[in-house]
């Protein structure tokens, strides 16, 4: 996979890119609200205010798969 330099494409790839990282972060707080609505209770209110350490860590692993996912279908 070609790199892309910067310098070499001029400043035309700043607002393609900026274009892309909107869609891949309103992606995942899309996919975000669906995982906290096919879970039962609220996801934030549990690992912020009871404090589940765990419900943290498998939300962060299970969102940095689908970003994974969503780079992977950007960068085509």
């Amino acid at each position: 996979m070609k790199l892309l330099n910067i310098m070499e494409a001029g400043f035309e790839a700043i607002p393609i890119t900026i274009i892309y990282a909107v869609i891949g972060i309103l992606l995942a707080l899309l996919s975000y609200q669906i995982i906290d609505w096919i879970t039962p209770g609220r996801l934030s209110k549990k690992i912020s205010e009871e404090g589940n350490t765990a419900l943290g860590i498998v939300v962060g692993a299970l969102m940095l798969g689908i970003c994974i996912i969503i780079d992977a279908a950007i960068a085509g």
